[in-house]
C-alpha cells in the first residue's frame, strides 16, 4: 500500500493535468496487462501516454506488449522512453531495448545496451560479443547459401511451425476456420490457433490450405506437430486442456504441454499428454530423431539454464519415455531456446535470442557428434534470418527445400511461413594412392576418412587404379584428415580443408615402403627423406637433430656388416667458394668421426666436402633465389660404395 501511495503522488506531482479518470484507465489497462490481455492493455496505455503521462511503469508495460507480440520496431519506441527517464531498470530491459534496436537497424546502439546488459548477468555471450565486434558482417557472408521466398499461404493472422510430410506441409494458423464458436486470445487479439494442411509442389510452394483434422481441435491453442514416419502417431503443442479440463499452474496460468494421438480407422484418437509434462511449467514444440527413438523439446521445466531450454527425451521401445536431459550450455544460454529441429542427418537446427544474432529469435545449427554431444554453434545467417523473430526451421536434407517462419517487415500477416531452397555447397573429395619412389598406383590401398576431432566418418578402398573418392560425407568450408594404409607401406594421414564453395578437393597420397630396397649407388639420405644433417652457423658440431637422423644411417650399416658409405656434405652458393669448400669438408668429417664413434668402424666410412661445387639448381654466385631454393643444395649424401 505504501508503495501504491508513492507512485500515486509522483503520478500526480509529475504530471498535474493527468485526472482521476486516467488512473482508473490505467487500474484497467493493468488488469488487462496482468492476464496477459496485451492487445487491450496496448490500447490504454498508449492513450493515457498520449495524454501526457509519464511513468517508468507505463513505458516497460507499453514496451513489454509489443515486445511479447513481436513487434519489436513499436517496443523499441517505448522502451527509448523508458531509458531516457530512468536507467534503473531490471536487467533484462536491457535485452529487451537491444533486440528491439536491431529491429529497426539501430545495430550499435544495440551492441551497446547488449554488452551493458551481459556485464549486469555475468552472461557467456558479452565475451564472445567483445571478441567479434564485426560479427553481423560475418552473418552476412552466407546470404546467398537460400534463395527465400513467401511460402503462398499465409494470411493476416499468425502462420507457422510448419512440419513436412510426405507431398503435404501440416502447419499452425491463427486464421479463421468459420467456425461460429471459434474464440480469439487476448494475448494477441487473434484466433486460438489450429492444425492445416497445405500441399507441396515440386519447387515447394504450397497451396489448398485447409483445417487438419477436428479430432485435435479443443477450447485454445494446437501447434507445431511432429509426425512419425509411418503417419499413425503425432505429437503437438496444446494449452493445458485435455478431455474438457483445463489445468492451471501454482500461479493461475494456462501452461503448455505435448501430447500425443493415434491414427485408428482414419480418426485421431487416444489424446494423452506425455508424463513428463506438468501443470507449474511449458513443454512445447516437439522433433523426432530420424530413428524415432528421442523427443526434442523446449521448455522452463526445472533445470532450464535460461527462460527456456531444448532438451531431449529417449522413447523406448515398448513407448515409454525415459528422463528428460537438458543439452546443456553448448546449445543453451540464459535467454530462450526454442523450436527444435534434428535431421536425419543429426544436425540439430533451434531458435534462440541470445546467442549472437542478427535480431529476435535467430536460427542456429549445431552437428551432433557420436556421444550425443554438439559441435560448436552456427548461426544461419541471412536471409533465412532478419531483425525480427525467426524460427520454426525445417528442411528435407534430399530436396534441401524447406520452411521457417518469421515476422519480418514485408510480410502478409504477423507471422508468415517461408519457403526457401538451399543452394547447396557440393564437394568432392577425392585422389590418388600411389608409390612415393615409382608413382605406381596402389590399388586396394585402404582410405579412411576423418572429421576434425578425428572421427572415423567412413572408409574405403582404393581401386584398380589407385583412386578413391569422398562425396556424401563431405561439407563446404570444413577441416578433414585423410589416411592411407597399404600391409608393405608406412601409414601416412594428410590433412584436408575444403573450400566454401561447390567442387572437388584432391588428397593425393605417396605412401613409403616400409622395407626399402637398397644398392651399391644409392643414397640412404634420401631413403630415410634426410635432405640435411643440421649444424649451427658456421659450425661442424653435430646438432642433438641431426643425430637423430644419424642414427637411422648407423642402424642400417649395422644390419649391412659389409656395406661401405661415402659421406657427402654440400652447402648453397651464399660465401665464397674457398670457404664453402672448407665448411663443407670439416661438418663431412665431423659427421664421419660422429658415426665412428657410435659403433661404425673407420673404415666402412669416407667423407669429403663439396662446398657449392655440385649445385642441384641454377642457384651460384649472384643469382637471386629464395630461401627454400637455396634449401635445395644444402644437403646431406650418404652414397652407398659396397655392400
Amino acid at each position: 500500500m505504501k508503495t501504491k501511495a508513492i507512485l500515486l503522488l509522483a503520478i500526480f506531482t509529475t504530471c498535474s493535468a493527468y485526472s482521476q479518470l486516467g488512473i482508473g484507465r490505467l487500474a484497467t489497462a493493468d488488469k488487462k496487462y496482468d492476464k496477459y490481455a496485451y492487445i487491450d492493455a496496448i490500447e490504454i496505455y498508449e492513450k493515457v501516454a498520449e495524454k501526457g503521462h509519464k511513468s517508468a511503469d507505463l513505458f516497460e508495460k507499453l514496451g513489454n506488449s509489443y515486445y511479447f507480440n513481436g513487434e519489436y520496431d513499436k517496443a523499441e519506441r517505448w522502451y527509448g522512453e523508458l531509458f531516457a527517464m530512468t536507467n534503473d531498470v531490471e536487467p533484462e530491459y536491457y535485452f529487451r531495448y537491444a533486440q528491439a534496436l536491431k529491429a529497426v537497424g539501430k545495430y550499435d546502439k544495440a551492441d551497446e545496451y547488449l554488452i551493458k546488459f551481459f556485464q549486469k548477468t555475468n552472461n557467456p555471450t558479452g565475451e564472445e560479443l567483445q571478441n567479434n565486434k564485426d560479427y553481423l558482417k560475418q552473418l552476412r557472408v552466407n546470404s546467398d547459401r537460400y534463395t527465400v521466398e513467401n511460402a503462398g499461404i499465409n494470411t493476416e493472422f499468425s502462420d507457422y511451425g510448419a512440419f513436412l510430410k510426405g507431398d503435404e506441409v501440416i502447419f499452425t494458423s491463427a486464421r479463421s476456420t468459420g467456425d461460429v464458436f471459434q474464440k480469439k486470445h487476448t494475448w494477441t487479439g487473434q484466433y486460438f490457433t489450429r492444425l492445416f494442411t497445405a500441399k507441396a509442389g515440386e519447387d515447394g510452394m504450397l497451396s489448398d490450405a485447409k483445417e487438419f483434422s477436428k479430432d485435435l481441435d479443443s477450447k485454445f491453442n494446437e501447434a507445431t506437430p511432429v509426425f512419425t514416419k509411418d503417419g499413425n502417431t503425432v505429437y503437438f503443442t496444446r494449452n493445458n486442456y485435455n478431455d474438457g479440463k483445463k489445468g492451471k499452474s501454482s500461479d493461475k496460468i494456462n501452461k503448455l504441454k505435448i501430447y500425443k494421438a493415434t491414427l485408428k480407422d482414419g480418426k485421431w484418437t487416444d489424446v494423452t499428454e506425455l508424463p513428463f509434462n506438468n501443470d507449474n511449467y511449458s513443454v512445447a514444440h516437439p522433433a523426432l530423431s530420424a530413428d524415432e527413438k528421442t523427443l526434442y523439446f523446449s521448455s522452463d521445466m526445472p533445470g532450464t539454464l535460461g527462460q527456456s531450454d531444448i532438451f531431449r527425451v529417449a522413447i523406448n521401445d515398448n513407448g515409454t519415455f525415459g528422463s528428460p536431459e537438458n543439452l546443456g550450455p553448448a546449445i543453451n544460454t540464459p535467454m530462450r531456446e526454442t523450436f527444435p529441429f534434428i535431421t536425419d542427418k543429426n544436425v540439430l537446427y533451434f531458435a534462440s535470442d541470445d546467442h549472437l544474432g542478427i535480431g529476435g529469435l535467430d536460427v542456429f545449427e549445431a552437428k551432433m557428434n557420436k556421444d550425443g554431444s554438439f559441435t560448436a554453434i552456427k548461426n544461419v545467417g541471412a536471409p533465412v534470418n532478419s531483425a525480427k523473430d525467426d524460427f520454426g526451421y525445417v528442411v528435407n536434407s534430399k530436396t534441401h527445400i524447406g520452411y521457417f517462419t518469421s515476422n519480418r517487415d514485408g510480410g502478409v500477416g504477423s507471422d508468415d511461413i517461408y519457403k526457401f531452397k538451399e543452394n547447396v555447397c557440393e564437394q568432392l573429395l577425392k585422389g590418388t594412392i600411389t608409390d612415393k619412389e615409382t608413382a605406381a598406383a596402389l590399388p586396394g590401398a585402404k582410405v579412411s576418412l576423418f572429421d576434425a576431432n578425428m572421427e572415423l566418418i567412413k572408409a574405403v578402398e582404393a581401386n584398380e587404379n589407385g583412386d578413391f573418392a569422398f562425396e556424401e560425407n563431405i561439407d563446404c568450408d570444413k577441416k578433414y584428415y585423410v589416411r592411407a594404409e597399404n600391409p608393405d607401406y608406412e601409414t601416412k594421414e594428410i590433412s584436408v580443408s575444403i573450400p566454401l564453395k561447390s567442387g572437388e578437393s584432391r588428397a593425393d597420397i605417396a605412401l613409403e615402403k616400409r622395407i626399402k630396397p637398397i644398392d651399391v649407388g644409392t643414397d640412404l639420405a634420401k631413403i630415410f627423406d634426410i635432405s640435411i644433417i643440421y649444424f649451427d652457423l658456421d659450425k661442424w658440431n653435430i646438432r642433438p637433430d641431426a643425430a637423430v637422423d644419424l642414427e637411422k644411417i648407423i642402424a642400417v650399416m649395422k644390419q649391412y656388416p659389409n656395406m661401405k658409405v661415402d659421406i657427402r656434405s654440400h652447402t648453397d652458393s651464399r660465401q665464397t667458394h674457398k670457404y664453402n669448400e672448407r665448411l663443407s669438408d670439416r661438418r663431412a668429417k665431423s659427421t664421419l668421426e660422429y658415426m665412428v664413434k657410435n659403433g661404425i668402424e673407420r673404415s666402412r666410412l669416407s667423407a669429403k666436402g663439396f662446398g657449392e661445387t655440385q649445385l642441384v639448381n641454377g642457384c651460384s654466385d649472384g643469382v637471386p633465389c629464395s630461401e627454400a631454393e637455396h634449401q635445395k643444395n644444402r644437403r646431406s649424401e650418404f652414397i652407398i660404395l659396397s655392400m
